[in-house]
């Protein structure tokens, strides 16, 4: 008897001990202090925080047992978590940001930096080694360094056409400046260009500037406009609000275990990662595509080196300038011949001076290089950044449980698991929206895609379809393609009165095709597309092609 007493009086107490772990109502309830005290800490009144724990019927995010979280409380912390959350999303996309558009004005910067040391060079050498070929016509060189940096910065420009623009007016302004004694007008001008492809006065230079600053420009935009575009695609992206499931899946991470009275419990890794896969499962579908941009900027760095290189090629434009003018210096006299030969003799001017003297070569030093280095450095550090940023949309869930959310370094069976302390024991879901159709924590719709996302998904194949096109040396239409119409990041744009004069005044040309100036260029590749108006059919015509129409439309029916 004796002994059954004492095994009754057992089972007694440690049914006690279980009721106070549970937060039986027949046992003492916990306070809330450490509860009102953090709570206090994030700004909160404490009016209506209960001294102890409380019936917890009214949740509706957290477990309902015993409580020290009100109604009012489980709001305002589910909105605390969501701010949190977003707070630290975007402090992770304004770090990449940051690097990005650093990177951006570096090469931007090296890159104008370059064309403006050949303009100097230009400006410092050509008036002594060309006198008036140079002075009469510095605006046209001009012209043409103003229109490189339009194309460079995203314009609407064809560079083939512009460089056979520019060698057309060229050619005729220095004839007619080499022959002043005689008449030339303008159909005589206009036979001279249709002759230029067959003379190529300016030798080879003409050629070779089209093909390797056609490659170097294009690598040189490409690759500033694709940092400018995946810039952009982070900033818009960072701004996509975080669902209601996903908030309510935060809140029970982060806050839950406070409501419940264990504030000390940290969250369980994988249900951490479980959380912040279904909350950001759109945001990791640009995985792919971000991968390809960077690889493509990654390879494209490879056109920057080499005789046709950016650096070669930009930096050194004035050099074959000087080279076309010495060409057309040094076959002068064969090249009036060829011409009268083609277009006739023109008439003598008789108030016109004598012929120009023939000027000896201009010489030009050699262009004084950037500091060695400075572009392999800048590429060595772009490759290392963009490859360590290249699985950021997968990676994102993890760095935020490890960086912002203070997981658990306990054992397994010591931290919060959504319900209590305990073993997580969920398997932890893949990456991207169709990879969540069972996750645990958040309850994710794979049939509705974030149509934000989805868009920037298309950016960055856009982007890197360019890439790719510039990579082969293809000059590709650079207008911005964005779903808001804003820059997409190739330095400053162009201006659209700018860039309305350029294309304004090359469509009201009425002189000699383009093409006749540049050697190498044919017609058919000089001539700009445009869409052609349907022919309309006679008029007699119609009632008979709506008939046929109908014909052909009607179904079979068997």
């Amino acid at each position: 008897m004796e002994l059954r007493a004492r095994g009754w009086w057992l089972l007694c107490a440690a049914a006690a001990v279980v009721a106070c772990a549970r937060g039986d109502p027949a046992s003492k309830s916990r306070s809330c202090s450490e509860v009102r005290q953090i709570y206090g800490a994030k700004g909160f009144s404490l009016s209506d925080v209960p001294q102890a724990e409380i019936s917890g019927e009214h949740l509706r995010i957290c477990p309902q047992g015993y409580t020290c979280c009100t109604s009012e409380m489980e709001e305002n912390l589910a909105n605390r978590s969501r701010t949190e959350l977003e707070t630290s999303l975007r402090d992770s996309s304004r770090a990449l940001q940051a690097m990005l558009a650093t990177q951006l004005r570096s090469f931007d910067d090296h890159f104008q930096h370059l064309l403006n040391d050949s303009e100097r060079a230009l400006q410092d050498a050509f008036p002594g080694a060309f006198g008036e070929l140079y002075a009469q016509n510095a605006r046209a060189f001009r012209d043409l360094y103003s229109e490189l940096r339009l194309y460079y910065r995203g314009a609407n420009l064809h560079l083939e056409e512009t460089l056979a623009e520019f060698w057309a007016r060229l050619l005729e302004r220095l004839f007619k400046q080499l022959h002043p004694q005689l008449l030339l007008p303008d159909d005589y001008l206009d036979c001279l260009g249709k002759q230029a492809e067959a003379l190529r006065p300016f030798g080879e230079a003409p050629r070779e500037l089209r093909l390797r600053a056609t490659r170097a420009f294009v690598a040189a935009r490409s690759f500033v406009q694709g940092l400018g575009v995946a810039s952009d695609v982070v900033r818009k992206v960072a701004q996509v609000p975080l669902g209601p499931e996903c908030s309510r899946a935060v809140m029970k991470l982060v806050y839950c275990a406070h409501c419940l009275g264990v504030p000390g419990a940290r969250p369980c890794p994988d249900y951490c990662r479980n959380v912040l896969k279904g909350c950001l499962a759109n945001q990791a579908d640009l995985d792919a595509e971000w991968r390809n941009l960077l690889d493509s900027m990654v390879l494209i760095t490879d056109k920057f080196w080499g005789a046709s290189g950016v650096e070669s090629v930009i930096g050194g434009v004035h050099m074959w300038l000087a080279e076309a003018i010495n060409s057309l210096q040094d076959n002068r006299d064969t090249l009036t011949a060829k011409v009268i030969q083609g277009c006739g003799n023109p008439k003598v001017n008789p108030q016109g001076p004598g012929p120009e003297e023939k000027r000896r070569r201009g010489k030009l030093a050699p262009r004084e290089r950037p500091p060695s280095g400075t572009l392999e450095k800048l590429v060595s550090e772009a490759k290392a950044q963009l490859r360590d940023v290249q699985d950021f949309w997968i990676s994102l869930p993890g760095t935020l449980c490890s960086e912002k959310m203070a997981l658990s370094t306990a054992s397994d069976d010591r931290c919060w698991n959504g319900m209590a302390r305990g073993r997580y024991l969920p398997e932890v879901m893949g990456d991207g929206l169709a990879n969540q159709i069972n996750n645990p924590e958040v309850e994710v719709d794979i049939t509705k895609p974030d149509m934000t996302i989805r868009q920037q998904i298309m950016q960055l194949k856009i982007m890197t379809n360019r890439l790719r096109s510039a990579y082969n040396g293809n000059d590709v239409d650079f207008q911005d393609a964005s779903d808001d119409g804003s820059g997409s990041g190739s330095g400053d744009g162009c201006p659209d009165d700018l860039c309305g004069r350029k294309n304004s005044r090359k469509s009201s040309s009425s002189r000699t095709p383009l093409t006749h100036a540049l050697p190498g260029l044919s017609e058919q590749e000089g001539q700009k597309t445009s869409a052609a108006s349907c022919p309309q059919p006679p008029s007699f015509l119609l009632p008979l092609l709506l008939a046929l129409a109908l014909t052909v439309a009607r179904p079979r029916w068997r």
